[in-house]
């Protein structure tokens, strides 16, 4: 980061006002640095919501059935999972602040290609890809986040997540209006990365620069067998449960809703809307809710919002009592991956991109595995015993958060 110096003022101006002046300077650009790293947390969630936007226009244009277009779709978590063991090394070999810009405009362009295929295995070798990258800079902009995060003395990191959630909103409306002016996918990704590459050029010199002291001092190797800092492993578990949460809300909201509520079909996407709807806010007002009750507080009481959301749309069905079970589920999940992740870079004995790595993995793996988790269990019983099993990992994020020593 650039250093600011006002020596020259002493002449003419009073030291005082000189400490003042410095003071203004460098909260106004500590703002900079921080609406830069929104900005990029942005602009993964922008590529992200834009791909999964135009998924059914792309399963039209290749007439894929059902099954195939599941199948292709799985392309993208594989991508993601085979990255995860080197991606801290490459972080830490390059720089967090480096792969995050390089990461963001690959990501961007290969979103592009995305609207290419015009055979089904393009598509699945295209996601696989966009998968593959997205962990790299998935690592580089968390472990960014939390070197900023460094920079303040009060919680920030929910923010940044916020900003990726808004971004979700922001990338639905752009893709009604594309289709509404029937662009195609491709043109529409073409837009989105020249939205990127403007977002990038305006806003990387304010990106933080830092190195790793704990990457620096050890030449680490991330081994899930022989994990330096046993506490990424509880942390890993609560994101786990966090994820497994979030993944059954994004994939089985709406059926939920179509099957279970029998809501109308105008009515159905209301269930999936309302819990985005509060995991956004609730993200935007978690850097206030840490800081006036600390972490412990708020993740012991976002396990219990979690699963007081699932146990309520389980016990009451309809339509009413649904969309407010699914904004408490909502409101529950958005305060416990920035929670988490924060705790994570505060790791001494791991470095950060490692430790994320080490995280996320294990967190990640909910999110890929929870929703098959739902279909199997229901496919055995009924959707409601499966919204009820999940209902258990809120309960788990409380207990762990309150036996376990890991926050304030």
């Amino acid at each position: 980061m650039p250093l600011i110096n006002y020596g020259f003022l002493e002449k003419i101006i009073p030291k005082a006002k000189i400490k003042k002046s410095f003071k203004n300077a460098k909260g106004s650009y500590l703002r900079r640095v921080r609406l830069a790293t929104a900005l990029f947390f942005f602009g993964m969630g922008l590529c992200f919501s834009t791909w999964a936007s135009r998924i059914p226009d792309l399963k039209s244009i290749l007439q894929l059935s059902e099954a195939d277009l599941g199948a292709l779709l799985f392309a993208l978590p594989i991508g993601q999972m085979l990255a995860m063991p080197i991606s801290g090394k490459v972080v830490n070999r390059f720089g967090s602040r480096q792969i995050t810009i390089f990461g963001l405009l690959t990501y961007a362009l290969l979103l592009t290609f995305l609207g290419l295929p015009t055979k089904a295995w393009q598509l699945g070798l295209g996601l696989f890809i966009f998968g593959f990258f997205n962990n790299f800079f998935n690592i580089a902009l968390n472990t960014l986040g939390v070197h900023t995060q460094q920079l303040f003395d009060k919680p920030i990191m929910g923010s940044f997540h916020g900003s990726w959630s808004l971004a979700g909103f922001c990338g639905a409306l752009l893709a009604l209006i594309m289709v509404a002016l029937e662009f195609s996918p491709f043109q529409h990704f073409v837009l989105v990365f020249i939205l990127i590459l403007i977002l990038v050029v305006f806003n990387y010199k304010y990106l933080v620069k830092t190195s790793d002291k704990k990457a620096e001092e050890v030449h680490e190797k991330v081994s899930f067998f022989h994990i330096k800092d046993t506490s990424l492993i509880w942390l890993g578990i609560i994101s786990f449960c966090c994820m497994a949460s979030e993944g059954i809300m994004f994939d089985w909201s709406g059926v939920y809703f179509k099957e279970i509520v029998k809501a109308p079909s105008s009515l159905v996407v209301l269930g999936y809307t309302s819990f985005m709807v509060t995991m956004a806010i609730g993200r935007f007002l978690s850097d206030v809710l840490v800081g006036k009750f600390g972490p412990r507080k708020v993740l012991l009481a976002s396990g219990i919002t979690i699963s007081s959301g699932l146990y309520l749309a389980v016990l009451f069905p309809n339509l009413i009592v649904c969309t407010l079970a699914f904004m408490l589920v909502g409101f529950g999940v958005s305060n416990v991956i920035p929670i988490v992740f924060n705790a994570t870079g505060n790791s001494t004995k791991v470095s950060t991109s490692n430790a994320l790595t080490i995280v996320s993995s294990i967190g990640f793996t909910g999110f890929l595995i929870g929703p098959p988790i739902i279909g199997y269990i229901a496919e055995l019983t009924n959707l409601q015993y499966s919204f009820a099993f999940i209902g258990v990992f809120g309960l788990l994020i409380s207990a762990l958060t309150y036996g376990l020593k890991l926050f304030k």
